[in-house]
């Protein structure tokens, strides 16, 4: 097993340095067209997420340029969720670090960027951040905590190897991501070409097709701990259980929190506990439906009652507006996008094998558990 050498992360880094304070750059200094500026909440699942991104003028860019990002570079949020953390690769190369962000930049003589951000993500590294931070209402981070956090580092011919393995999980995990998003916009493009342009109103809801029926609260110290997700209020699954409470294709809609109402497909049975569900017991043509709720995503958003507790019940999707429905032409659409759904379905299940395996290995690569000499490639 190859030795592991400790050091500071200043050790391998060439710096580390804040971004620009806040009497240096204004809202009011964003543009709609200029360089994107990176701010803590652009930072998602260790990228760069661009939808909402602020931008700045050539002008703000040269004033700012010790804050430049150049590919390799790794970017932390100062306050909040300190456990999340960015690679910054070729397409963010000039873009600019943020107010409220740290940006590393890392000496390529000694480490390997990738790999490197692969070591800051695991649970150890994350621990002793959080850890290490101060506040309590809020973590806060700074270079001075960055800079002593200590990081075990094999020699960079290894670093490389190892990175090269685990990207080419993360490569193929992000072409399956955009193959599923190119299916999904294909089928809501012919949605709103079918059933919304043109569409004619004469006071319809959704109750005069059906109603969603509740799911069963399922605490998560009673899951089982199988492979079937427990479809709560959050985005992502609040647990796994050995059985389902539904029939897939299902659409779920979270009934309670900060996202009730968040529409949802799945290609395999899940258990529904906090939240409503749809599937072929109670409606069919459900790929149709799921498009039509997506549409109405905002408006479901809108109908959530309570204040402390936001809430979404059967009632609210029933009572939702819809276009006259031609049924034959319902029946075509759910026909043709069949397909793409059962196509997004195997990808998705893919994916999550990958990212099981990836998170399997990624540990025990980095701890020397496991040499590449082990791995069939």
């Amino acid at each position: 097993m190859e030795e592991l050498k400790t050091y500071r992360l200043a050790d391998i880094c060439n710096s580390i340095q804040t971004g620009p304070f806040g009497s240096q750059l204004h809202k009011s200094d964003y543009v709609e067209f200029g360089t994107p500026i990176v701010m803590p909440k652009d930072i998602t699942n260790g990228k760069i997420n661009d939808n909402n991104i602020s931008r700045i003028s050539k002008n703000d860019v040269a004033k700012l340029f010790k804050h430049k990002l150049v590919s390799g570079n790794i970017i932390y949020p100062r306050r909040g969720d300190i456990s999340k953390c960015a690679l910054i690769t070729s397409k963010e190369d000039g873009w600019v670090c943020g107010t409220g962000c740290i940006k590393v930049d890392i000496n390529q003589q000694i480490a390997n960027s990738t790999y490197v951000m692969y070591v800051l993500c695991q649970s150890e590294t994350v621990n002793w951040i959080e850890s290490n931070a101060v506040g309590t209402t809020m973590l806060n981070l700074n270079t001075s905590i960055l800079s002593d956090l200590p990081i075990k580092l094999p020699s960079l011919n290894t670093q490389k190897k190892l990175a090269n393995i685990v990207s080419s999980f993360d490569k193929k995990i992000d072409l399956n991501r955009r193959i599923n998003d190119n299916l999904e916009q294909q089928a809501q493009a012919l949605f709103k070409s079918w059933f919304v342009e043109n569409a004619s109103y004469s006071g319809v809801s959704i109750s005069e097709y059906f109603l969603p029926n509740r799911g069963k609260n399922l605490l998560v110290s009673d899951a089982k701990g199988g492979k079937t997700p427990v479809v709560a209020g959050g985005l992502t699954p609040s647990a796994f259980h050995n059985v389902a409470n539904t029939k897939a294709p299902v659409i779920t809609i979270s009934a309670s929190g900060a996202n009730a109402g968040f529409v949802n497909l799945w290609g395999i049975p899940v258990w529904a506990a906090d939240s409503s569900y749809i599937d072929s017991t109670i409606v069919s043509n459900i790929y149709f439906w799921y498009n039509l709720l997506k549409y109405n995503q905002k408006n479901i958003y809108e109908s959530q009652t309570g204040s402390a507790q936001p809430h979404i019940y059967p009632k609210h999707i029933g009572n939702l507006l819809i276009p006259d429905l031609d049924m034959r032409k319902v029946e075509c659409y759910e026909s043709i996008v069949a397909s793409m759904y059962l196509q997004i379905n195997e990808i998705q299940q893919e994916t999550k094998f990958l990212s099981d395996l990836r998170d399997t290995l990624l540990p025990k690569l980095i701890s020397g558990e496991l040499k590449i000499n082990d791995l069939n490639c």
